[in-house]
């Protein structure tokens, strides 16, 4: 069980470093302004198409030594959703829009494809369960330190998901920069957890 928590572990924070530095040398990509799914487009979507598969798939295995090592069958359970909403996001990418790949008109197109809306159902899981995880980290990790950090991480996760989700929905050129900071918490917060677990 201690390795499928450090797996879980090392699912959370390569996912991190792995779209960062996609991001950040992909042509045409702008991380300020774009989402992450969208590295998921173009030549090199196959990068994030595994980031999320093998991330995701990390993390849930993660999720089912959870119960063991920290007596909470719900924060398992909810670990293994945000886990397999990942796998799905990388089964269903999103679609072209906003100006990437390089070529792709600005703005959304008049219709989305079954597979974005998909990806999109993908994407409420991701971001409703992660919160919820934290929430309920507080009542069952001991400790006061260990209660305050999933508190903070839950307050800062439900906040930039709100903010997120307004910047989506009117275009903001930060929408990218806002979601990052969802996603840094959050994984970042889980991972510390897997490792504490295995410890």
């Amino acid at each position: 069980m201690t390795g499928l928590l450090w797996l879980g572990a090392l699912g959370s924070w390569l996912f991190v470093v792995t779209f960062l530095i996609d991001g950040w040398t992909r042509p045409g990509y702008r991380p300020v302004r774009h989402p992450v799914s969208a590295l998921a487009l173009g030549d090199r979507g196959w990068v994030q198409k595994t980031n999320f598969i093998v991330g995701g798939l990390a993390i849930t295995a993660g999720a089912a030594a959870l119960p063991g090592a920290v007596d909470s069958v719900l924060l398992g359970v909810v670990v293994a959703v945000f886990g397999l909403a990942l796998v799905a996001s990388g089964v269903y990418p999103m679609d072209p829009m906003r100006g990437y790949p390089p070529g792709t008109p600005e703005g959304d197109p008049p219709r989305f494809s079954e597979t974005h809306e998909r990806h999109d159902w993908a994407g409420f899981a991701v971001f409703g369960a992660l919160p919820v995880a934290a929430l309920v980290a507080v009542f069952v990790l001991p400790g006061t330190g260990w209660k305050v950090y999933a508190a903070l991480t839950a307050l800062v996760t439900v906040v930039s998901m709100a903010r997120f989700s307004q910047a989506w929905e009117s275009d903001d050129p930060r929408t990218g920069l806002i979601q990052r900071v969802f996603i840094v918490t959050g994984w970042l917060w889980l991972g510390i957890v897997f490792a504490h677990a295995a410890r």
